[in-house]
């Protein structure tokens, strides 16, 4: 699912907007055993509960496709005859009303889910008649025959509040609050089935992950039987040791600097199409930034062969697991510096009397410590552009 579709898929959690017919529950103690569970209209709740369970749900579909929000493809013999499809197949289509189905999948999250502590699951599901779109991008008060059934599960920690101090408008005075247990934002959770294309794919789910870094590999393959994909994180250290190994002495400071301008400019132009698939990059096209920076041929046969050691061959990566278009940072054992990414060019590399520096330009508003200094020997900024006087 593309930013654009996810958007109106999160816009229709609203208390005046939804058709959410069943809203199911459970809470897990830290022994893994089910406290209480809950079956129950939305409508039922006051308006402002209402809110808040929908504020959870929006969460589950909050983050960056591809980083937080994960595509699960299903294969088609998955499709056919796969028990966990076949069970998500059964929770969407009988919109969890059937108590065997909600039981065997919070049994499988249960049994699967690494979580430290209490938490809470929650199940959705809603029925989205979807208007017919011109090409024009403007809705039709047309309905059009499409109508997207799905299943929307979220998983919360919760959490103890401390005692405290707390106003109590009754008698305008403070009194001692105890300590109560809260829902967070959700850990993890997923879509069923996914909003491609403004239509529904049977073949696909929309996975979510708070930690970018983790991606609960045991849940993903329990609820999917697929195999969770490389963290976000893991894929931006092994393309960065991939470089490393393979560029060895070649990779200078230009080139780090030319292909991380490359991708900056390649993600901000993406990220101006809301509608545009989550941007990859092959290993051809990481190789031609480095030819262009003059990596010699042997280095980049290196990367290639590398990077299909690592990735697998034909693979591509998520231009934003490798890259960060907003951060360009130099680090040293004692120093760290940190740039405008638009202004990388601030910075050089130079050997002076055979040791080795990192210049930054520095004309004016230059700060230590919050106090402006001015730098000895240099002119005035607005003296440096004048001509000489002879």
């Amino acid at each position: 699912m593309n930013r654009k579709e996810i958007a109106e898929i999160r816009r229709r959690l609203n208390p005046d907007k939804n058709a959410i017919t069943r809203l199911r529950g459970c809470y897990v103690n830290e022994k893994r055993e089910i406290v209480a569970a809950f079956d129950r209209s939305l409508m039922s709740f006051p308006q402002e509960e209402q809110e808040k369970y929908l504020a959870i749900f929006k969460r589950t579909l909050a983050g960056v496709p591809g980083k937080n929000l994960i595509d699960i493809e299903f294969r088609p013999d998955q499709v056919m005859e796969d028990e966990a499809h076949g069970l998500l197949m059964a929770l969407r289509n009988t919109a969890l009303a059937v108590d065997s189905g909600v039981e065997q999948l919070c049994g499988k999250i249960i049994e699967n889910l690494e979580i430290e502590g209490n938490y809470l699951i929650l199940m959705m599901h809603d029925a989205y008649d979807v208007p017919f779109k011109h090409t024009d991008e403007n809705k039709s008060d047309v309905i059009s025959e499409e109508v997207f059934n799905y299943i929307l599960v979220s998983v919360c920690p919760v959490k103890p509040t401390k005692p405290a101090l707390s106003y109590c408008s009754d008698d305008n005075a403070f009194h001692s609050k105890e300590m109560d247990w809260v829902v967070s934002a959700p850990e993890l959770g997923f879509m069923f089935p996914t909003f491609d294309d403004r239509a529904t794919n049977i073949y696909s789910a929309l996975y979510f992950t708070r930690d970018a870094a983790d991606v609960h590999d045991e849940f993903v393959d329990a609820i999917f039987h697929a195999d969770a994909p490389m963290p976000a994180a893991e894929q931006r250290e092994v393309f960065q040791a991939v470089l490393e190994d393979a560029l060895d002495e070649d990779l200078s400071f230009e080139v780090a600097q030319t292909v991380h301008e490359q991708f900056r400019e390649m993600i901000e132009a993406h990220n101006q199409d809301k509608a545009a698939e989550p941007l990859v990059v092959s290993k051809r096209e990481v190789a031609g930034m480095l030819e262009s920076c003059g990596v010699p041929d042997e280095k980049l046969a290196a990367f290639e062969e590398k990077y299909d050691a690592e990735f697998g061959q034909g693979m591509e990566l998520r231009a934003v697991n490798i890259a960060e278009p907003k951060k360009f940072e130099v680090r040293t054992p004692d120093v760290v510096v940190q740039v405008n990414p638009e202004r990388s060019d601030l910075i050089e590399t130079r050997v002076i009397d055979g040791f080795r520096y990192i210049l930054i330009r520095a004309d004016e508003g230059v700060e230590v410590n919050g106090v402006n200094i001015s730098i000895a020997g240099a002119p005035a900024p607005e003296a440096a552009g004048e001509d000489a006087p002879f």
